[in-house]
């Protein structure tokens, strides 16, 4: 029996951990969100976005969004040139060159954009894995909690 109350303690410590980090992870991801969200505002990134939403001061604050953009602008930089090697055409970079400029411009932008489809992706992920570890540790909680009671009965 003391084997067994020794385990519920256990058991219920590893759900209480579970508990803990599962409300950091949910934590975080919300704060790096939120973080991503206002750099957009900041940076007033509307590309993409219909006339209303821009009227309304909305910016891109979503994977989705941020996708469809990024979409849209390399559809853009690739009417410039197909490819970084077919606008050099065997040349070198030239920043004078408007094409090059704005190609380049494009291509800034256009990563800055999937890198939020990234984050705002990997803060999904941290999110619903900090919900999975919240229900995780009030199983392990409970599961501890019913070996802690049926250790306390006599055989």
């Amino acid at each position: 029996m003391r084997l067994m109350r020794n385990l519920a303690k256990l058991v219920i410590i590893l759900g209480i951990v579970g508990l803990v980090i599962g409300i950091v992870f949910i934590a975080q991801g919300m704060l790096k969100e939120n973080w991503m969200v206002e750099a957009m505002q900041l940076e007033k990134v509307t590309f993409g976005l219909e006339e209303s939403a821009m009227a309304r001061g909305e910016v891109i604050n979503s994977a989705g969004e941020a996708q469809l953009a990024g979409d849209l602008i390399r559809e853009h930089r690739r009417n410039i040139a197909p490819t970084y090697q077919d606008l050099l055409a065997g040349g070198r970079f030239d920043p004078a060159n408007l094409s090059h400029l704005n190609y380049a411009q494009a291509l800034n932008m256009e990563n800055y954009l999937y890198l939020a489809v990234l984050g705002f992706g990997v803060t999904t992920m941290v999110i619903a894995s900090g919900a999975f570890m919240i229900i995780t540790g009030i199983a392990l909680c409970a599961t501890g909690a019913v070996l802690h009671r049926l250790s306390g009965r006599e055989p």
